[in-house]
């Protein structure tokens, strides 16, 4: 019996040494999505800036259109990182709930619905100003945006009946917001 017990002693040191080591990981990560979206952005005030001190005509644009689709790129690098502390490291929330899973995917989805629907608008944009040969991969990135957007709609509908059958996950799941405010 004591054997039984010091190697559940064990499992259960162990087993919090290695949640530490991914909500390391997970704010390791948070950090680096962090720092690629501060580049970004720096990337595009400077483009937009040198955009700003030419010549004003359709070249300086296209560097502003190119500009707002590396700040649309930053913003899904920062709420990723956003998601990904306040699920994981905040919360840190056990995603296998129905609840937790299409909260946690509609927050990803959100952010990149959007930012695939500007890359594609900047896309037609340059494609329709520099060569009209481009335009078919713009119209696949807003297609296939289209297709991403329905089946994120097709799986919320879908969820809705597995989340009825336990209500108590999603009063969970609101009880944790509170950790957030």
């Amino acid at each position: 019996m004591r054997l039984l017990g010091t190697i559940y002693i064990l499992c259960g040191i162990t087993m919090k040494f290695v949640t530490g080591l991914f909500r390391s990981m997970h704010v390791l990560t948070a950090v680096f999505f962090a720092m690629a979206a501060l580049m970004l952005i720096i990337i595009a005030v400077r483009m937009g800036w040198q955009a700003f001190g030419g010549e004003l005509d359709s070249s300086a644009a296209q560097s502003i259109i190119e500009a707002v689709g590396l700040l649309a790129a930053a913003v899904v690098a920062l709420q990723i990182a956003e998601t990904i502390v306040e699920e994981e490291v905040v919360r840190d929330a056990d995603i296998s709930a129905p609840t937790r899973v299409r909260r946690f995917l509609s927050r990803f989805f959100v952010v990149v619905v959007v930012a695939l629907a500007i890359e594609g608008l900047v896309a037609t944009f340059k494609a329709i100003h520099d060569d009209m040969a481009h335009l078919p991969y713009a119209a696949s990135i807003l297609a296939s945006t289209a297709l991403l957007l329905t089946a994120w709609g097709a799986f919320v509908y879908f969820n809705r009946s597995a989340e009825e059958l336990e209500p108590e996950a999603m009063q969970e799941a609101k009880g944790e917001d509170s950790k957030l405010q």
